[in-house]
């Protein structure tokens, strides 16, 4: 999965509706609770807009290390 696949907009429409959820579907846990907990914060003050933009771009943009998407092939898996 790679810059403007399906799965990033699938993740990037789903940090549009819950911060976080897009970062938790790439399966990035720790990012995804920070957004999901700042946003909530900053949310008191008005300022939550700023991390809901941010995850939404993390998401769309988001490239997998290099090393995580060639291992499949180097073992010869077909998946």
């Amino acid at each position: 999965m790679g810059r403007g696949s399906t799965g990033n907009v699938i993740a990037a429409l789903c940090s549009f509706f819950i911060p976080g959820l897009g970062q938790l579907l790439l399966g990035r846990w720790l990012l995804a609770g920070f957004m999901f907990i700042m946003s909530v914060l900053l949310w008191l003050i008005w300022l939550g807009w700023i991390i809901h933009l941010w995850s939404i771009i993390d998401a769309a943009i988001y490239d997998p290390p290099a090393r995580s998407r060639s291992y499949r092939h180097r073992r010869g898996y077909d998946w």
